[in-house]
């Protein structure tokens, strides 16, 4: 499970820009103050190893700290966080071996030192059916991992501890470069075994109402460990961390605390409450009305541009007839209008057309052909409007001699119900018109959109409008295998593979690129890029640039990792 976007709203469901709002290092004169963050929705959890929306990584960004991190405007560099320096990986790529730093501190009720054995018991409890953790895919390879959840936490062979600041991994495939940049993720913030274990043995766990930090700030608790800063569906409050020592950590931590409101529904209202006041910063790209404002008005100031290093693409289901026949799909991606796209979602400023799905900055980007991508006549970087004539010629090959579908069907597209992404379902709508396809649009709330539409395959759902997939870590594995790879076909609820793309050749490289490290595994994965838009699985529609505003006080500083604001570089100045 990898985390999503809509249009309307990062979700879980994210090109190196040079503009990250500023240098990240602390300066006289920043420290202190209240940073207050509007947002339309909540945190999906707190528990670092169940989160995997964009609101929830944030959270942890700042209140855990896993083995490894990215600055925020860095991407090319894995750096030590809870490590105490970069990994020893075997010469076979099947033991990794991490010497944790000392010094770091559990926060209250806890305090104690962190030990390797809290690492270990962080990714033994990922894997029990009561946490649920998302990313179970990066960390199979692990000797012993189960093949399903299991009840209760339950031990792995793969993972041990000579003392208390090693930690070993024993992995039976040699796919360390994944599995490094994989402990990036929250996930591998250590958790206490012997404050959680009760939390963790009820299902599902309660551990999100009790997490303890090891980050500069801590969701305020009580002496019992219960956050009481966190009221669902409305507010989060962060306070300092007591036991966090600044000379353990390279992150500033500006601000002495943050509280975010989770209900400011109404995008126009909040953003403007934060292009006027004072201390706060808006949680997502405003509304195109507010975009147009800050990026060529005297408001420019207060905007920061970031990647989001995801792709936004239209998947369409492989299964559906006649999307069945590859010549249909080409048509559709030759027809396609991806400018029209980008005009209903804000202009210029919110990205480039994407012409494959790797986005710039992540490596595999310039195999898969960069800019310009592979250069196929049904997604030609030259005709951003599409081209009729390409698409109708597909059609009569696929059986259509009109050169339209003249069938009786109706189709179905999903779309959230923002505003911006009903203007985005309209358009695909239009898009598919043009080849003769009847179309209904559902509009549904974005949460809704992904757990009882996109992923649910009986709901013969033929495209989902307005959604992007983002990236756990900086490297092309997570973009395309839970999208494009036939093993992650679901029946159920959870199926990540939209389109339902079923290609054993597909499935083969990607199986081989696992395996693989540096310009072997970036040329590798360019070419699957390449191989998936040949099979017209979904129409690639843009490389997402994230706008965020902040108050005129604020030094924003705005995180690649996860595409909004990394509160721990942030200051009020």
């Amino acid at each position: 499970m990898v985390r999503l976007a809509a249009t309307g709203a990062l979700c879980g469901v994210l090109a190196t820009l040079a503009a990250c709002g500023g240098e990240a290092e602390r300066r006289d004169g920043d420290r202190g103050g209240v940073l207050t963050m509007l947002a339309a929705s909540d945190v999906d959890f707190l528990d670092p190893g169940h989160t995997s929306f964009v609101q929830g990584i944030q959270v942890a960004a700042a209140t855990q700290r896993p083995l490894f991190r990215y600055r925020p405007n860095d991407l090319t560099q894995l750096r030590p966080d809870l490590a105490a320096a970069r990994p020893d990986v075997s010469a076979d790529g099947r033991t990794v071996t991490v010497k944790l730093r000392r010094g770091v501190r559990f926060s209250p009720p806890v305090d104690r030192e962190v030990t390797s054995r809290d690492v270990a018991y962080a990714l033994e409890r990922f894997f029990s059916a009561n946490v649920g953790g998302p990313y179970l895919s990066y960390f199979r390879d692990l000797v012993g991992a189960p093949r399903k959840p299991t009840d209760g936490v339950q031990p792995i062979r793969g993972i041990t501890t000579p003392d208390d600041h090693t930690i070993v991994f024993q992995l039976s495939e040699p796919t360390s470069a994944s599995f490094v940049s994989a402990l990036s993720l929250p996930a591998s913030a250590p958790v206490p075994e012997d404050y959680a274990r009760p939390f963790d043995a009820k299902s599902p766990s309660t551990y999100n109402t009790h997490v303890i930090a090891t980050g500069p700030y801590m969701v305020r608790n009580n002496d019992a460990g219960e956050t009481v800063g966190y009221q669902a569906g409305r507010s989060i409050e962060l306070v300092r961390n007591p036991n966090w020592d600044h000379r353990t950590d390279e992150r500033p931590a500006h601000v002495d605390s943050i509280k975010i409101v989770t209900n400011a529904t109404d995008g126009g209202v909040a953003a403007r409450q934060v292009l006027a006041g004072t201390g706060m910063v808006y949680a997502i790209q405003p509304p195109p009305s507010i975009l147009k404002v800050v990026s060529t008005g005297a408001q420019r100031a207060q905007a920061v541009k970031v990647s989001a290093g995801d792709y936004r693409f239209l998947p369409l289901t492989t299964t559906i007839k006649p999307f069945d026949r590859l010549d249909v799909r080409k048509a559709v991606l030759a027809v396609f209008d991806r400018s029209a796209v980008r005009v209903a979602r804000g202009g210029t400023s919110t990205g480039p057309l994407a012409t494959h799905f790797i986005p710039p900055g992540i490596p595999g980007y310039g195999e898969a052909g960069g800019e310009r991508g592979p250069n196929v006549d049904f997604l030609s970087p030259d005709r951003p409007h599409g081209d009729p004539d390409i698409a109708k010629a597909y059609m009569r090959k696929a059986g259509f001699p009109s050169g339209k579908y003249t069938g009786s069907e109706r189709f179905l597209v999903v779309s959230g119900n923002a505003v911006s992404e009903r203007n985005v379902a309209e358009v695909v709508r239009a898009q598919l018109q043009k080849l003769g396809f009847r179309i209904d649009l559902r509009f549904v709330p974005d949460d809704a959109l992904f757990t009882n539409w996109c992923t649910v395959p009986s709901k013969k759902v033929l495209a989902c409008s307005g959604v992007a997939w983002l990236k756990d870590f900086p490297d092309p594995e997570p973009l395309l295998m839970p999208v494009f790879y036939g093993g992650a076909i679901t029946d159920s609820t959870g199926n990540t593979n939209f389109s339902q793309l079923d290609d054993p050749a597909v499935d083969a490289a990607m199986d081989r690129a696992r395996l693989l490290s540096g310009d072997a595994r970036a040329a590798a994965w360019g070419a699957i890029d390449r191989a998936i838009v040949e099979h017209a699985a979904a129409v690639p529609l843009q490389w997402d640039t994230l706008t965020l505003i902040h108050s005129k006080d604020v030094d924003g500083i705005a995180s690649e990792t996860f595409g909004s604001w990394d509160f721990s570089y942030t200051s009020i100045k």
